[in-house]
Protein backbone atom coordinates (compact mmCIF):
# COMPACT_ATOMS: atom_id res chain seq x y z
CA UNK A 1 0.00 0.00 0.00
CA UNK A 2 1.18 3.51 -0.79
CA UNK A 3 2.60 5.58 2.36
CA UNK A 4 0.76 8.28 1.95
CA UNK A 5 -2.39 7.06 2.27
CA UNK A 6 -2.00 5.24 5.44
CA UNK A 7 -1.49 8.60 7.09
CA UNK A 8 -4.60 10.71 5.54
CA UNK A 9 -6.44 7.88 5.84
CA UNK A 10 -5.67 7.82 9.87
CA UNK A 11 -5.96 11.38 9.82
CA UNK A 12 -9.53 11.44 8.80
CA UNK A 13 -10.69 8.72 10.67
CA UNK A 14 -9.75 10.57 13.35
CA UNK A 15 -11.31 13.62 12.48
CA UNK A 16 -14.60 11.40 12.10
CA UNK A 17 -14.14 9.94 14.98
CA UNK A 18 -13.97 13.94 16.66
CA UNK A 19 -17.29 14.01 15.20
CA UNK A 20 -18.58 10.85 16.31
CA UNK A 21 -17.99 12.25 19.99
CA UNK A 22 -19.57 15.42 19.94
CA UNK A 23 -22.95 13.52 17.81
CA UNK A 24 -22.95 11.80 21.16
CA UNK A 25 -22.89 14.61 23.42
CA UNK A 26 -25.10 16.81 21.39
CA UNK A 27 -27.86 13.69 21.61
CA UNK A 28 -28.13 14.83 25.59
CA UNK A 29 -27.84 18.71 25.04
CA UNK A 30 -30.39 20.40 26.45
CA UNK A 31 -33.07 22.53 23.35
CA UNK A 32 -35.05 24.77 25.66
CA UNK A 33 -36.37 27.85 23.34
CA UNK A 34 -38.86 30.75 23.99
CA UNK A 35 -41.96 31.32 21.50
CA UNK A 36 -44.70 32.89 21.47
CA UNK A 37 -48.01 31.45 20.13
CA UNK A 38 -51.18 32.74 19.42
CA UNK A 39 -54.78 31.34 19.79
CA UNK A 40 -58.36 32.89 19.00
CA UNK A 41 -59.70 31.41 22.33
CA UNK A 42 -59.96 32.97 25.85
CA UNK A 43 -58.14 32.42 29.09
CA UNK A 44 -61.17 30.44 30.89
CA UNK A 45 -61.53 27.92 27.28
CA UNK A 46 -57.60 27.92 26.93
CA UNK A 47 -56.24 27.14 30.37
CA UNK A 48 -58.21 23.81 31.09
CA UNK A 49 -56.55 22.09 27.82
CA UNK A 50 -53.70 23.35 28.83
CA UNK A 51 -54.20 21.43 32.04
CA UNK A 52 -55.45 18.55 30.16
CA UNK A 53 -52.70 18.66 27.26
CA UNK A 54 -49.65 18.33 29.69
CA UNK A 55 -51.52 16.01 32.74
CA UNK A 56 -51.87 13.70 29.53
CA UNK A 57 -48.20 14.16 28.83
CA UNK A 58 -47.21 12.95 32.44
CA UNK A 59 -46.50 16.73 33.47
CA UNK A 60 -47.72 18.00 36.86
CA UNK A 61 -48.20 21.88 38.08
CA UNK A 62 -45.11 22.84 39.61
CA UNK A 63 -45.41 26.79 40.59
CA UNK A 64 -48.08 29.14 40.06
CA UNK A 65 -47.60 33.00 39.70
CA UNK A 66 -51.07 34.24 39.62
CA UNK A 67 -49.55 38.25 39.45
CA UNK A 68 -47.69 37.65 36.32
CA UNK A 69 -50.12 34.91 34.88
CA UNK A 70 -47.67 32.19 34.66
CA UNK A 71 -47.47 28.67 35.11
CA UNK A 72 -45.01 26.10 35.57
CA UNK A 73 -45.19 22.49 34.31
CA UNK A 74 -42.81 19.61 35.50
CA UNK A 75 -42.09 16.62 34.11
CA UNK A 76 -40.07 13.56 33.91
CA UNK A 77 -38.78 12.92 30.11
CA UNK A 78 -37.28 9.24 29.77
CA UNK A 79 -34.67 8.30 27.40
CA UNK A 80 -35.19 6.64 24.34
CA UNK A 81 -34.32 3.38 23.87
CA UNK A 82 -34.17 3.59 20.09
CA UNK A 83 -31.41 6.26 20.59
CA UNK A 84 -29.65 4.45 23.05
CA UNK A 85 -29.06 1.40 20.86
CA UNK A 86 -28.70 3.52 17.43
CA UNK A 87 -25.98 5.69 19.53
CA UNK A 88 -24.63 2.48 20.15
CA UNK A 89 -24.72 0.84 16.90
CA UNK A 90 -22.99 4.09 15.16
CA UNK A 91 -20.54 4.37 17.66
CA UNK A 92 -19.80 0.19 17.20
CA UNK A 93 -19.04 1.46 13.56
CA UNK A 94 -16.99 4.36 13.89
CA UNK A 95 -14.71 2.23 16.88
CA UNK A 96 -14.41 -0.27 14.01
CA UNK A 97 -13.49 1.93 11.54
CA UNK A 98 -10.94 3.33 13.69
CA UNK A 99 -9.59 -0.19 14.79
CA UNK A 100 -9.13 -0.88 11.42
CA UNK A 101 -7.44 1.68 10.10
CA UNK A 102 -5.17 1.64 13.14
CA UNK A 103 -4.52 -2.06 12.76
CA UNK A 104 -3.15 -1.06 8.96
CA UNK A 105 -0.78 1.64 10.38
CA UNK A 106 0.42 -0.18 13.12
CA UNK A 107 0.00 -4.10 11.91
CA UNK A 108 2.34 -5.55 14.73
CA UNK A 109 -0.80 -5.30 17.19
CA UNK A 110 -3.77 -4.87 14.91
CA UNK A 111 -5.63 -7.28 16.06
CA UNK A 112 -5.30 -5.68 19.36
CA UNK A 113 -7.44 -2.41 18.33
CA UNK A 114 -10.39 -4.65 17.30
CA UNK A 115 -10.71 -4.27 21.51
CA UNK A 116 -12.05 -0.46 21.39
CA UNK A 117 -14.93 -1.78 19.21
CA UNK A 118 -16.25 -3.05 23.12
CA UNK A 119 -16.00 0.59 23.90
CA UNK A 120 -19.16 1.44 21.97
CA UNK A 121 -22.26 0.26 24.74
CA UNK A 122 -20.51 3.31 26.33
CA UNK A 123 -22.05 5.72 24.24
CA UNK A 124 -26.05 4.43 24.54
CA UNK A 125 -24.97 4.26 28.72
CA UNK A 126 -24.01 8.48 28.25
CA UNK A 127 -26.75 8.94 26.59
CA UNK A 128 -28.94 6.74 28.58
CA UNK A 129 -28.01 8.88 32.08
CA UNK A 130 -27.78 12.13 30.21
CA UNK A 131 -30.90 12.07 28.54
CA UNK A 132 -33.54 10.89 31.60
CA UNK A 133 -33.96 14.40 33.35
CA UNK A 134 -36.95 16.49 35.12
CA UNK A 135 -37.77 18.89 32.13
CA UNK A 136 -39.62 22.02 33.14
CA UNK A 137 -42.65 23.99 30.95
CA UNK A 138 -43.19 27.71 32.01
CA UNK A 139 -46.35 29.04 30.46
CA UNK A 140 -47.35 32.98 30.41
CA UNK A 141 -50.57 34.08 28.92
CA UNK A 142 -51.58 37.51 28.24
CA UNK A 143 -55.47 38.46 26.73
CA UNK A 144 -56.06 40.43 24.64
CA UNK A 145 -60.51 40.93 24.31
CA UNK A 146 -61.01 43.41 21.42
CA UNK A 147 -64.05 44.00 19.41
CA UNK A 148 -64.94 41.75 17.60
CA UNK A 149 -63.35 38.40 19.55
CA UNK A 150 -60.53 37.03 22.29
CA UNK A 151 -57.17 36.26 21.40
CA UNK A 152 -54.44 34.72 23.73
CA UNK A 153 -50.93 35.38 23.64
CA UNK A 154 -48.96 32.52 24.96
CA UNK A 155 -45.45 32.57 26.08
CA UNK A 156 -43.68 29.32 26.32
CA UNK A 157 -40.02 28.24 27.26
CA UNK A 158 -39.84 24.23 27.23
CA UNK A 159 -37.88 22.03 25.30
CA UNK A 160 -38.15 22.82 20.92
CA UNK A 161 -39.83 18.82 20.48
CA UNK A 162 -42.53 20.17 23.24
CA UNK A 163 -42.86 23.29 21.70
CA UNK A 164 -43.43 21.67 18.43
CA UNK A 165 -45.94 18.82 20.07
CA UNK A 166 -47.72 21.75 21.67
CA UNK A 167 -48.57 23.84 18.77
CA UNK A 168 -49.75 20.80 16.62
CA UNK A 169 -52.02 19.11 19.27
CA UNK A 170 -53.67 22.26 20.52
CA UNK A 171 -53.20 24.30 16.88
CA UNK A 172 -51.56 27.36 18.04
CA UNK A 173 -50.53 29.75 15.48
CA UNK A 174 -46.93 31.66 16.25
CA UNK A 175 -46.98 34.76 16.93
CA UNK A 176 -45.35 37.76 14.65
Amino acid sequence: MDTAILPSTLLLTLLLAVGLIFFIRASTKDRTEVVQLVSEQDEATLMPQLQEYFRSRSYRVAAVDREKNQVTFEGFVKPSWFLAVFLTLLASAGLACLALVLSMVIPSIGTLFLGIVLLSPLSGIFYWKKAGRLEKVSLKLETNPSQQHFSSKLTVIAHRDELSELQKTLQFKLSE
